[in-house]
């Protein structure tokens, strides 16, 4: 798997990156079909932005969070992300599960 880190007006500083891969590690528990990660954190005067999409096989996830703290907006993002693979997944192991159902239940 392949993680590209950039910053836009921001210094990618060592601990920085491992916090991130740490976080993208998180995901990759739940799927192991991740091709790339790109993710881009910026800051822009007291707003602190993390993005990143990630290619799956089949499909690609996107997640953008703007806080305070950029070790916040990273939590966000890592959270936003896990959600989305978790459910891109559970939607391909049981495909008659996430689709959705009119009509199914009983009528009076």
């Amino acid at each position: 798997m392949q993680v590209n880190l950039s910053g836009h007006h921001v210094e990618i500083t060592p601990p920085l990156r491992s916090y991130v891969e740490k976080k993208i590690a998180r995901i990759l528990r739940h799927c192991d079909r991740v091709i790339d990660v790109h993710c881009t954190l910026t800051v822009e005067k007291l707003r602190h932005e993390a993005e990143s999409t990630i290619r799956l096989s089949g499909t690609t996830v996107h997640a953008a969070t703007v806080h305070d703290d950029m070790y916040a907006a990273i939590d966000l993002m890592a959270d936003k992300l896990d959600e989305q693979v978790r459910r891109h997944k559970e939607k391909h192991r049981d495909p008659q599960a996430a689709r959705h159902r009119h009509g199914t239940g009983i009528s009076p």
